[in-house]
């Protein structure tokens, strides 16, 4: 239901006013002084507002540029005596939707209401196609081309056209977003809103009010009412990643709004009738959390109408050099570079890694690559690997390593300083983490132990990208 804040001080016409937008099927607020209409709008959040310039405190043009200023999506609709029309006209030019004199049909009060309400629809279709235009790569280029992500593929194409809510499991970095993104394009929700929200990065003392809302007042701090991200997400979908975090309250919660179609404010009693496709996803399998009392069965098989798992990267090798490339054309557009390729032995280097962080630890090794790369082509020099639990990087000893920075020598992709500069690079951040490990993260002890200032390893930790 659209609300409307009516902003005047003449309390019949308020009223009578009230009534009429009321049977149309508006919500109605009113407010009789400048002061009053700008409280009720950071509290309340109307959709539209009628805004009489003449108020008893403030000018109604500086009411409406008040507004403006700090709502500037806000629809304005001025409401002014025929005499005063060339003040209509400049609050158009300020900003305000539209005007209507004094006495007015009310059959034309409605039609410029349901003009603005348009005009407003039309503002949010057209930012979705803004930026779905600005997405020029299609969603499918970037997940893989292996036989197993085809496979994934297919499934998305079967289940997006339907409601089914959907299980998406896999290991970190993997891509469930982009994923549960695709299902949303591909669906008849499309051109409705995508709303993602990380259940793991949102205190529990928080979760219920970020996807349920709440009233002004329904605890310390609520200033005013805010939707949550069903609502949000009203008509289209909602994207819980590692919905596993939540707790089992919150988990017999969120059971009963997706059974119900239906939820409350915190510390409000209105229901909330809201549509909205559900995608869950989870880094561990929700199955085997559910057997081990971890995840609660109900929830699970009301969730679990269709489920995607996604492989990890080392199970789809062919994947790492579609991907390579990928964002190494994504970060040459950032940095302004123009490095032409992955050699054929760093390309080796990337396939032997075993990827625990998955696509996205392949993705920030391609741009620290060609940050530090100085040739028109990213070398084993120019790859920095994490190390395995056994010390060892990319699944292999350390001695294919060595031996591909001699050959890039010795091919004269790299100069002998060069080589020198990197192994030292390397050795330099094992040795400073090796420190922080054995002080338990105290960089002061740590420092005292590599016999160095503390502003110096801060600076050294930031130069090698250690966290």
């Amino acid at each position: 239901m659209n609300k409307i804040l009516v902003v005047d001080d003449d309390l019949d016409f308020c009223s009578n006013l009230s009534a009429i937008l009321q049977e149309n099927g508006f919500e109605v607020m009113t407010a009789a002084t400048g002061r009053e209409a700008l409280l009720k709008i950071q509290g309340a959040c109307p959709d539209l507002v009628l805004l009489d310039l003449r108020l008893p405190d403030i000018d109604g043009m500086k009411v409406l540029q008040k507004i403006k200023g700090s709502n500037p999506d806000l629809d304005i609709i001025v409401i002014t005596a025929y005499i005063d029309v060339k003040d209509a006209i400049r609050a158009i030019k300020l900003g305000a939707y539209d005007y209507i004199t004094k006495p007015f049909d009310n059959e034309e009060l409605l039609l410029t209401i349901s003009k603005a309400f348009t005009v407003r629809q039309l503002r949010a279709e057209i930012d979705i196609l803004k930026k779905r235009l600005a997405e020029k790569l299609p969603v499918e280029k970037i997940i893989g081309d292996s036989p197993q992500i085809k496979k994934v593929l297919l499934k998305v194409d079967l289940v997006a056209p339907t409601d089914f809510t959907v299980i998406i499991q896999g290991a970190s970095g993997t891509g469930k977003e982009i994923i549960a993104n695709l299902i949303q394009q591909k669906s008849l929700r499309k051109d409705n809103a995508f709303i993602p929200i990380d259940c793991s990065a949102i205190p529990e003392t928080l979760i219920e009010a970020e996807l349920f809302g709440y009233e002004k007042g329904a605890f310390t701090g609520a200033d005013r009412k805010k939707e949550g991200k069903f609502e949000l997400a009203n008509e289209g979908t909602l994207f819980l990643d590692e919905i596993a975090n939540l707790s089992e309250g919150m988990q017999a919660k969120l059971l009963r709004v997706l059974q119900e179609r239906k939820l409350q404010h915190l510390g409000g009693n209105k229901d909330i009738k809201i549509n909205v496709r559900l995608i869950a996803a989870s880094k561990i399998n929700l199955f085997e959390a559910m057997k081990q009392g971890k995840f609660r069965d109900d929830l699970y098989y009301r969730l679990n109408e269709f489920l995607i798992e996604i492989p990890k990267l080392c199970e789809r090798e062919d994947d790492i050099a579609v991907f390579a490339k990928y964002f190494l054309e994504k970060t040459n557009r950032e940095l302004n570079k123009k490095i032409g390729g992955i050699s054929s032995a760093a390309m080796r280097l990337l396939f032997n890694h075993k990827w625990p962080g998955n696509v996205r630890e392949l993705k920030n090794t391609i741009r620290r690559a060609a940050l530090v790369a100085a040739s028109d082509q990213i070398t084993p020099a120019d790859i920095l690997l994490e190390q395995t639990d056994s010390g060892q990087s990319n699944g292999s000893d350390t001695a294919p390593r060595d031996e591909e920075l001699v050959n890039s020598v010795l091919d004269g992709s790299l100069s002998l300083k060069e080589m020198t500069n990197r192994v030292a690079a390397e050795i330099e951040k094992e040795v400073i983490r090796k420190a922080l490990l054995k002080t338990g993260g105290n960089k002061s002890k740590a420092a005292k132990l590599l016999k160095i200032e503390r502003v110096t390893l801060y600076a050294k930790m930031k130069e090698l990208q250690i966290e």
